[in-house]
């Protein structure tokens, strides 16, 4: 599964799976107990693959910052979210070296781990940019 279907509603805690759409919103099943949702049109959704952190220079994808916990912690989860602050943001640092600290806050970090323990635990490891993918072949095409 990529990132492109995978959704933070607002309000509800753990991520969903986008399921289908339906015609006031969509249908979406938790990641932690597997129960399935209507979601309206008024909830805040964000999808993953859309998220990007802040560093001084530029903002990345998510789907980046994933790949370097990944690659950090060898395809294994990380540190518990429930973590201190300190430990939270000491060990981020270590993974995104140029974060910005006055615009990603100790709750977006937690955020960040809690999700990436999820989708690991979810087997969820493909991190790659799906636009990336959508370009290749079309380059193929034309050689």
């Amino acid at each position: 599964m990529k990132l492109d279907k995978v959704l933070s509603i607002s309000g509800k805690p753990g991520l969903y799976e986008l399921k289908a759409q339906t015609r006031g919103g969509f249908l979406a099943e938790s990641f932690i107990d597997g129960k399935k949702i209507p979601v309206s049109m008024r909830n805040n959704v964000s999808i993953l693959s859309e998220i990007a952190i802040y560093t001084y220079t530029e903002e990345i994808p998510l789907r980046e910052v994933f790949q370097k916990i990944y690659e950090k912690e060898e395809a294994k989860p990380s540190i518990d979210h429930k973590s201190s602050k300190n430990e939270l943001t000491t060990y981020f640092r270590e993974v995104l070296q140029e974060y910005d600290e006055d615009r990603v806050y100790p709750s977006d970090i937690k955020k960040v781990i809690q999700w990436y323990n999820l989708l690991i635990s979810k087997n969820i490891t493909d991190f790659s940019d799906p636009k990336a993918e959508e370009d290749s072949p079309q380059e193929e095409k034309e050689s």
